[in-house]
């Protein structure tokens, strides 16, 4: 009975996201409906005995406000203090300036599909600085896409090219980044270096020559001819912005990974110490540059509705996720789910690719990749520990496995933003990232199998 209701809320939860309900009020309530129809029922207790308050309606609210406390603390700080530190850095137009300054390369490569390609590569360099999938195409769109058009891409292929470039969300300071090694019980640091970064060395290379392919052998099927043009860009008002402002969005990853086991051990460094630092090199630049205190000042308010901006979109989407995922655990789905795995010999990492298809699936489906990874990520300790699985090597395809699909959904925010920008299709555009992005999950699955064959 309790697998029969979970699929039921499960397919109805589904169902409003892809029809553009909020996601978090729609996993708030389907996971407290299961959380009180287990209790009801008998099948599954929402909290133990020694911190239950008593009532099983009042539980339910109990385990929310407890996770929120224990949420919000230590990872929902590092997501906030990440999310109002990129607030700022577009604000001041330093993203703009790190994006202008790691183009100029390209443009020395002859053929325009390899530009093309290293507009891809250079986009997915940059994401470790921004880690707004969204946010860099749209200054990829202002930037390189009307270069790529000049060149004599056709516009489907230079927007496939853009919008992709953060198909892995690699970075250090990235939400699921963040969520996944602390779920997993390890560093970022650590889970970045020796877990992302081989994935996406890799991938380098498999979805560049994908992407130059792919683009390519399209454009000439469309009957598009390449012809190079003069290309007039309306300068942006951000783009006044000095050029050596493109080291400030660096800072604080510089930070992160020189204080580390990577390299100095004997000073600590945390990511909210060093969005802190960035901001405060940030505001002094700022002084310097305009000498008006006012203003300065003024504009740091964008790092503190950045703090308000994460809170409100991403520490309540994972806190929406961990009680849909408790309302599972309440209805024993998942042990149902593990043990019917067991019985058909699911080994551990069969049991990785049903997670991860699930994932994949979901993110296509509801066009968010933080949607489906969020919801599902507190569960796989639980799962991970039943197949013997290392939580890592769960959580890692299933968090690429979310952000690389989510590019294959005509529905999903950098679909959509650079569609419209680049005046394509959307259900156009994800015909030409498919076959790249199809590459990028091949690339996480077979690195993931030769970490655990390998014991890395």
């Amino acid at each position: 009975m309790g697998v029969v209701i979970s699929a039921l809320v499960t397919f109805w939860v589904g169902y409003l996201i892809y029809k553009k309900y909020k996601p978090q009020p729609v996993l708030f309530m389907g996971g407290m409906v299961m959380m009180w129809l287990a209790a009801v029922l008998g099948i599954g207790q929402i909290l133990g005995a020694k911190v239950s308050t008593g009532s099983v309606f009042f539980d339910a609210f109990e385990f929310m406000r407890a996770t929120l406390s224990s949420t919000a603390g230590k990872l929902g700080l590092n997501i906030m203090s990440v999310g109002a530190f990129a607030k700022y850095m577009d604000k001041i137009g330093a993203s703009r300036s790190l994006v202008r300054l790691t183009i100029k390369p390209l443009l020395a490569l002859k053929s325009p599909y390899l530009v093309m390609s290293g507009t891809w590569i250079v986009g997915m360099l940059i994401g470790l600085c921004i880690n707004s999938a969204s946010g860099l195409a749209m200054l990829l769109m202002v930037t390189m896409f009307p270069i790529l058009i000049g060149l004599g891409v056709s516009r489907l292929s230079a927007t496939a090219a853009v919008a992709t470039t953060l198909c892995f969300d690699w970075s250090p300071s990235d939400t699921g980044t963040i969520l996944s090694a602390e779920t997993a019980g390890v560093d970022p640091v650590f889970y970045w270096s020796h877990y992302q970064v081989p994935i996406v060395a890799v991938a380098f290379v498999v979805v560049g020559v994908l992407h130059y392919l792919t683009q390519k052998y399209m454009d000439k099927r469309d009957g598009h001819v390449v012809k190079p043009m003069e290309v007039e860009r309306v300068q942006d008002e951000s783009d006044n912005a000095p050029l050596f402002y493109a080291i400030l969005p660096v800072i604080p990853l510089a930070l992160i990974l020189s204080f580390s086991s990577l390299w100095i051990t004997t000073i600590k460094m945390n990511i909210v110490m060093a969005m802190f630092i960035g901001l405060f090199v940030g505001v002094c630049c700022e002084y310097i540059r305009w000498r008006d205190g006012k203003k300065v000042f003024a504009d740091i308010q964008a790092f503190f509705d950045g703090l308000g901006m994460q809170m409100a979109n991403v520490i309540t989407l994972i806190l929406a996720g961990q009680v849909f995922a408790k309302g599972l655990l309440c209805m024993g789905t998942i042990n149902a789910m593990i043990e019917g795995s067991k019985g058909l010999g699911f080994g551990p990492m069969a049991m990785m690719l049903v997670m991860v298809a699930i994932i994949g699936c979901s993110a296509v489906v509801m066009g968010s990749g933080n949607a489906p990874f969020f919801a599902f990520a507190a569960l796989t300790p639980a799962v991970a520990a039943a197949t013997g699985l290392h939580p890592v090597l769960m959580l890692l395809p299933m968090h690429f496995a979310a952000s690389i699909m989510r590019n294959c959904s005509p529905i999903t925010a950098v679909i959509v933003v650079s569609s419209g920008m680049g005046g394509v299709s959307s259900f156009d555009l994800v015909k030409r990232t498919f076959i790249p992005m199809i590459g990028a999950m091949i690339v996480t699955i077979g690195m993931t199998f030769f970490f655990y064959y390998t014991g890395y």
